[in-house]
């Protein structure tokens, strides 16, 4: 099974990169964890629609054929480490691939997330994007490690 994370925006600091790299390649190679980003839309003098066209254009090219779409929203499901851990087995169990989709600065167009298979949240706080990547990637890993009983996670 493969885990495609498609996030909005191309850079991210130093910091953000080195750690994205450190849980990624954790993960087993039965469950490929990769990173796709795309493009920010350039804001200047344009609407909101017209931003998240592009953006949503940008994502969906991004997203292979047959991916179960899960999209971050700050109004989606709450999950808890052990939910996600439950929600991590369940995807492999179906065998299809996922890709969980991060938003660019205004968020996710409308219309995408209501497409989308499923819309969780990460924390009830606003984060910024680099972080965003980092805690979905560290929970992920959390939530392999508690399904395979490795050490990382300890309650």
């Amino acid at each position: 099974m493969r885990i495609l994370i498609v996030a909005v925006g191309q850079r991210v600091p130093d910091w953000a990169q080195t750690a994205w790299d450190d849980y990624a390649k954790r993960f087993p190679f039965e469950l490929k964890v990769e990173l796709k980003a795309v493009k920010t839309e350039p804001r200047a003098s344009k609407t909101l629609d017209s931003l998240y066209a592009a953006e949503r254009s940008r994502i969906e090219a991004a997203i292979p054929k047959g991916c179960r779409i899960v999209a971050l929203d700050e109004r989606g499901t709450t999950l808890t480490t052990m939910a996600l851990a439950s929600k991590l087995q369940s995807w492999q169990l179906e065998g299809d691939d996922v890709a969980l989709v991060i938003g660019g600065p205004d968020g996710l167009d409308p219309a995408f997330k209501s497409a989308a298979h499923e819309r969780i949240r990460l924390s009830d706080l606003t984060l910024p994007h680099a972080m965003v990547r980092v805690l979905l990637v560290e929970q992920l890993y959390r939530a392999w490690s508690i399904n395979s009983n490795h050490p990382y996670h300890r309650e």
